[in-house]
């Protein structure tokens, strides 16, 4: 195990760099916009930039790659990551930021598809697992590490955007300093989402309002923490616990659902996301322990259910198709983190920091609602096309080279797991 994360290691490394970047601008891009007396809808609209970009990179980036190859795109990107922002300190302007944050969306995006890349050509069937929770741990800890660097700084002055810029910067020499070939070339995006629906509409509609939820959560948290008062240390603690929740309860609710129908389990996290946020509407932020509690317990199923519908949507699918049906819903979730922050911002803009919860509570009860009229609607998939739940790295968007590197996208891999089968006979 440990000669095998050694063998990747500057690409973790490169990994944490990168993420670290993201956790801090992502955090301090909405609070600073706060600051500007920018309205909710004005910053919703820097983080749809952000999602459209993000999504199309997802298209794009493969084929850039073809053209000159793994190194060039990668430091051509990075460089454009750190212009940006550089540009955010630069030029303070609503219209401005949502190019700028749209330059880190499209940067970001096929930087993790060059990492995973590489990541894939190192790895083994046999280490794949292992590795991939390494790199979900690396993923989270930086996004963390990223939001708490905001508190030791001003978010109003360029400060905190030059040691993001700085950060950016050191992910681009662990990867050009490698002296590892170059990858295979990167998975190219297959998708047909209709076809995709009429398999599994649980898992489609599941991951539109996952795409929703999340990016609501992501891109207007900060704003609702700093609008009700939260210091930037509460705001950056807000997200962590929801992190935190979210990273502790993947691993039981997954268990869970590969026990059981995946759509009881789906109902199950829905009511847990309404009564989360109907906690966090009752008592709002004055009593500092409940609201924070309120945060974990919302993080247990905010982030875990985008992989119960990858896992739904694979129940259904043959062994060969997994990178292809989870690069579709890839393309379902980029859709909805362009509309989830649109509709929170208006409707945060019209009634209030509080109607975030609102908005998230709405699209629990659907999600829920949604997953028990589809048990009435079809049997459980049978228990010998079903695949294994597996954890995702929470707060950061997926890729298609995330499902490449994903163990599942072995179409042997359910063969090497007996442990299913034990349990089965018990």
């Amino acid at each position: 195990m440990i000669q095998s994360v050694r063998s990747v290691a500057s690409l973790l490394l490169s990994t944490f760099f990168l993420l670290t970047a993201m956790g801090l601008s992502g955090y301090l891009i909405p609070i600073r916009a706060v600051a500007e007396g920018w309205s909710t809808f004005a910053i919703s609209l820097i983080a749809t930039g952000y999602a459209i970009a993000f999504t199309a990179s997802c298209i794009i980036t493969p084929r850039l790659v073809l053209k000159v190859g793994h190194v060039r795109v990668f430091g051509a990107l990075t460089t454009i990551m750190a212009m940006s922002y550089l540009l955010h300190s630069l030029i303070v302007h609503p219209g401005v930021w949502v190019l700028t944050r749209a330059m880190a969306g499209f940067s970001i995006a096929g930087g993790y598809m060059i990492i995973e890349s590489w990541l894939n050509e190192k790895v083994s069937n046999e280490n794949r697992g292992a590795l991939f929770s390494v790199y979900m741990v690396v993923s989270m800890s930086a996004v963390m590490i990223g939001q708490y660097i905001v508190p030791f700084g001003n978010p109003i002055g360029p400060t905190l955007f030059i040691v993001c810029t700085l950060i950016c910067s050191m992910a681009v020499m662990p990867t050009l300093l490698s002296s590892a070939q170059s990858p295979q070339p990167l998975t190219q995006v297959k998708f047909d989402v209709p076809a995709l629906y009429r398999r599994s509409p649980a898992a489609v509609i599941g991951t539109l309002l996952a795409g929703v939820i999340a990016s609501a959560w992501g891109g207007l948290g900060p704003v609702y923490a700093t609008q009700l008062g939260l210091s930037t240390l509460e705001g950056a603690s807000m997200l962590a616990v929801a992190m935190v929740g979210g990273a502790i309860f993947q691993y039981p609710l997954g268990r869970a659902s590969d026990r059981m129908d995946r759509r009881k389990v789906m109902i199950f996290a829905g009511f847990v996301g309404i009564i989360a946020c109907s906690i966090t509407l009752t008592f709002g932020v004055d009593n500092r322990i409940i609201f924070f509690a309120s945060m974990l317990f919302l993080g247990t199923v905010l982030f875990p259910i985008y992989s119960l519908n990858v896992a739904h949507a694979n129940d259904h699918a043959h062994a060969d198709e997994f990178v292809e049906v989870s690069s579709g819903l890839m393309i379902t979730y980029g859709v909805a983190t362009m509309i989830g922050p649109l509709i929170t911002g208006v409707a945060m803009d019209r009634f209030g920091p509080h109607a975030l919860f609102v908005v998230v509570a709405l699209c629990f009860a659907v999600y829920a609602g949604h997953a028990a009229w589809r048990i009435s609607r079809r049997q459980q998939a049978p228990e010998e096309t079903r695949s294994d739940f597996l954890a995702m790295a929470v707060m950061r968007d997926q890729t298609p080279q995330s499902a490449e590197l994903d163990p599942r996208s072995d179409p042997a891999y359910g063969d090497h797991t007996e442990e299913k089968d034990e349990e089965t006979e018990a």
